[in-house]
């Protein structure tokens, strides 16, 4: 059976919207906001902001909220000012008390945001929100205890909280890994880069140049630097000769547009902008970088620039299957209980074993204790980081040094056991790559790129509270309805298995 009615038989005025029976209180963007803690977050950005001078700013909840829903929902920056401009949930929750057509603020804000917060704010966004969290479970667990009429007096469980003989107190498991936050670039190569200098170079030689001076201007081969480039370019296969040849003629191309440049600073009174004093500057790097690995015959450099538009991004080789080399920041992370701290972001390929000293203080500094177990790769596993946990009486998670000792079933199956506990970290790489775009940065500049990374991880963590709180009350509304529909075929008085039942 076929149902259609036209669409011109309605008018945009006669359309009836929900606005006026009310939001759905079980909504996901509703329970959020009366979870989070508004008015810590708010004390906590508004730290960076001065309250005697400027223009009054954008209002702290609306700030923070539009950063959660941008990486909640992967938008871009404009799509999330549209979005929350046709959403009544989101702007209930950036705290609007009614429905609005306009604009929050201007999407190029987002920009200006991300260089004030920064890593530090989202950091302690983040141990705010799971004080907040840590203090909700905490009453839910009180509430829930049951109340016995002769009950034994409390004792200390060692597998929660456990102190060793020098009195430091363990509590916890601590999972750490590091992961790449690949960039959105394009994949580098030599010639490609060779040419975008070149391009730029040009651009700075035409910049320079006065129509009004009584010198010609000077020649900088453009058209033949982009038909060598594209010769080469376009090849489907190329062979090392060729691909050699291609290089040695932008490098030349380069090297005179730089000789060029230098005698037009030299003779003109008006000096390069600032931009283009920067790119000027990277770009003679670059080709410092490249005429050094083409006499060298080599393909590695010690602070390899990898992008022009970028300087900052270095080449990260991780091993993985299918990406050999990755193009971003290195991260260190530390996950407890779901929870996933940004304990580092590092430009530069390091290795992540000298993080974990770091990682066990922040653990101490967020939770006043050590823990119990640390569950890591085997490179966290050096001579160092082992006698450092076993002088705080810490547990290392991984196989021991030297020739391997005879252990115990029991032994085996908790190795085992932690072992998997250590795809918990991995599963939370990918869940911050495939749904919250970590693995395409797409932040410019290297302080926005980090506030981007940071924001995401706080996301995350939201995230997981949601789910949690969720299934809490998914499975507590399931069991209490089918223990009340349990009750009601016994008679609760006098059978006697509502005595054992009465302990639920």
């Amino acid at each position: 059976m076929v149902k259609y009615s036209s669409s011109k038989q309605i008018s945009f005025a006669e359309f009836r919207t929900p606005f006026e029976k009310g939001i759905d209180g079980s909504n996901r963007w509703v329970r959020l906001t009366e979870q989070i803690p508004w008015d810590e977050l708010a004390r906590i950005y508004c730290k960076s902001l001065r309250d005697d001078f400027g223009r009054p700013a954008v209002d702290a909840r609306v700030v923070i909220g539009a950063m959660i829903i941008k990486h909640k929902k992967s938008l871009s920056d404009e799509d999330t000012i549209e979005e929350i401009q046709e959403n009544p949930y989101l702007q209930f929750f950036l705290g609007f008390k009614e429905f609005s057509h306009r604009r929050v603020f201007d999407p190029s804000l987002f920009v200006t945001l991300r260089k004030r917060m920064g890593t530090k704010v989202f950091d302690q966004l983040t141990r705010a929100f799971i004080a907040e969290v840590e203090t909700l479970e905490q009453r839910r667990l009180e509430q829930a205890k049951p109340k016995r009429k002769h009950s034994s007096p409390p004792q200390d469980n060692p597998a929660t909280d456990t102190a060793s003989p020098d009195g430091i107190k363990h509590k916890g498991t601590l999972i750490v890994d590091a992961s790449v936050a690949p960039q959105d670039i394009k994949y580098p190569t030599d010639l490609d880069l060779l040419n975008d200098c070149r391009e730029q170079t040009e651009d700075i030689i035409d910049d320079l140049y006065q129509p009004d001076s009584s010198r010609r201007k000077p020649q900088t081969y453009r058209v033949n630097g982009r038909k060598d480039y594209l010769a080469c370019a376009r090849k489907r296969k190329k062979s090392a000769k060729q691909i050699r040849k291609a290089l040695r003629k932008q490098l030349n191309y380069v090297k005179r547009n730089i000789k060029t440049i230098h005698q037009l600073l030299d003779s003109n009174s008006t000096p390069l902008s600032r931009r283009l004093m920067r790119r000027f500057w990277i770009t003679q790097e670059v080709y410092r970088q490249q005429q050094e690995m083409y006499d060298q015959r080599s393909h590695q450099i010690a602070d390899r620039i990898v992008s022009v538009s970028q300087p900052h991004v270095r080449p990260i080789v991780r091993g993985k299957s299918g990406k050999d080399v990755e193009f971003g920041a290195k991260l260190s992370v530390s996950l407890v209980n779901g929870y996933a701290h940004l304990d580092r972001i590092g430009w530069d390929a390091y290795h992540e074993g000298g993080d974990l000293i770091h990682q066990v203080d922040n653990y101490h500094d967020r939770y006043g204790v050590y823990p119990e177990v640390v569950i890591a790769d085997q490179i966290y596993g050096s001579h160092e980081n082992r006698a450092y946990l076993k002088s705080k009486g810490i547990r290392f998670s991984g196989k021991p040094l030297g020739r391997p000792p005879k252990l115990s079933i029991d032994e085996k199956r908790i190795i085992r056991a932690e072992a998997r506990l250590r795809s918990r970290i991995e599963g939370k790489f990918g869940e911050g790559k495939r749904k919250y775009e970590l693995d395409l940065v797409k932040a410019k500049t290297r302080y926005t790129s980090e506030s981007w990374i940071a924001a995401i991880f706080f996301v995350m963590n939201l995230a997981h509270w949601m789910r949690l709180d969720f299934f809490v009350l998914f499975f507590t509304g399931v069991f209490s309805r089918i223990f009340n529909d349990f009750k009601e075929h016994f008679n609760w008085r006098r059978d006697p298995w509502a005595k054992k039942l009465a302990f639920f």
